[in-house]
């Protein structure tokens, strides 16, 4: 894609080679099979060991635990190529890292890092993210599902979880669960749940017309015995899970940008080729327009997700500032999608051509991880001080 305000100027040569091999990756490996992925409903499990010679898992993980310790700019790009490829192929790179080796990361144990984080960065465990509950979205610390701990130590998980990226593929799951230790907000914590335990059932979500290159499923816990060192034990009160979720919004903002960029490309290629009244449609005024509007809005989500980066990195970046990245860049890449797939006329409802397809998928991504609308009331809280949740 052009680079019209020349951001490749402001990169580093490590984040320019980062995303060009994922690119590359995504050019040669995703979008050939993808379309047919998604049709079939199908996640295309031969691209996870690929992934993970790339260091994809976890990319801004120390490389201690065997990921490639990358600053949040090269992750962020990552993100941006593989939703430039599918929304679903993001989604699991992102919950394998965001979501389940950064709370390990950030929460577990020195023995619980050793024993998960190489082998999630080498995509041999693969992991999901265990917190939206049927009845609780939006509202997760009114989660229902319970663990309460035995004399010994142990502990019983009782409970259901849903839209749970991964969680037919998953080896372990990352489960918050409210425990009976710990009182109001406190007693929620995280824990380590191997998905061959006895209890442990993962149920497919059928009839999804979004995200269908991916697993989703419904986890359900029926006297799950755990051991009394799978809980997270730095894990407590529902800002843990929010932590992980600040972590998984902040490379939804770049991913998002991957898609609307996807979408961009093609309906500039489709304009240049497309020949109606005996010229290309791309010398038509209404076309015009639509490819300005599209390439504004796409530079504009691109410098807001890379200042957010480098704040990332200096350490003063807030959950509120990646909520309006988030929010911005979802709903920007949503309407470009949605305009791409219009120029192409009839031909944009084909599975031969991306639009449609990632137009589909950006209505999961505008709801999941913080709907659009409640990310619209942390940015009003931000600004007016007072709080509309309650």
């Amino acid at each position: 894609m052009q680079d019209f305000f020349d951001i490749d100027s402001i990169l580093s040569e490590e984040e320019r080679a980062v995303r060009d091999s994922v690119r590359r990756f995504v050019d040669d490996r995703i979008l050939p099979i993808i379309g047919d992925a998604y049709i079939e409903g199908r996640f295309p499990r031969e691209l996870i060991p690929e992934m993970a010679e790339l260091g994809l898992y976890g990319a801004n993980l120390p490389e201690e635990y065997g990921c490639a310790g990358l600053n949040n700019v090269a992750y962020g790009l990552i993100m941006q190529e593989l939703e430039r490829g599918d929304s679903g192929i993001r989604s699991f790179a992102s919950v394998q890292g965001a979501l389940v080796m950064y709370p390990i990361h950030a929460f577990g144990s020195e023995e619980q890092k050793q024993r998960y984080l190489p082998g999630m960065a080498r995509g041999e465990i693969i992991g999901c993210f265990g917190l939206t509950e049927p009845d609780f979205g939006s509202n997760p610390s009114g989660m229902i599902s319970m663990a309460h701990e035995q004399a010994d130590g142990s502990w019983i998980l009782n409970g259901s979880k849903m839209w749970i990226t991964n969680g037919s593929t998953a080896h372990v799951a990352v489960v918050w669960a409210k425990t009976n230790g710990d009182p109001g907000d406190r007693s929620i914590r995280g824990f380590i749940v191997p998905t061959d335990t006895a209890g442990f059932t993962a149920r497919d979500q059928k009839g999804k017309l979004s995200l269908r290159a991916s697993d989703t499923s419904e986890l359900v816990f029926q006297d799950v015995h755990l051991p009394a060192d799978a809980i997270l034990p730095q894990s407590g009160g529902i800002k843990s899970p929010l932590m992980c979720l600040t972590q998984a919004r902040y490379g939804i903002s770049w991913g998002a940008i991957g898609a609307a960029m996807a979408c961009y490309e093609e309906a500039l290629s489709y304009a240049q080729n497309r020949v109606m009244f005996d010229r290309p449609i791309a010398g038509f005024q209404i076309q015009q327009a639509r490819l300005a509007e599209m390439l504004t809005e796409i530079v504009k989500a691109q410098l807001v997700s890379l200042h957010l980066g480098r704040l990332k990195d200096a350490g003063t970046f807030t959950p509120q500032q990646v909520s309006l990245a988030k929010r911005n860049n979802v709903h920007i890449a949503t309407d470009i999608a949605r305009e791409a797939r219009r120029l192409l006329g009839g031909n944009g409802i084909l599975a031969e051509y991306a639009s449609m397809r990632h137009m589909a998928n950006l209505e999961s991504v505008y709801t999941y991880e913080g709907t659009h609308d409640v990310h619209t009331l942390i940015l009003g809280q931000a600004i007016t001080g007072h709080s509309a949740f309650r």
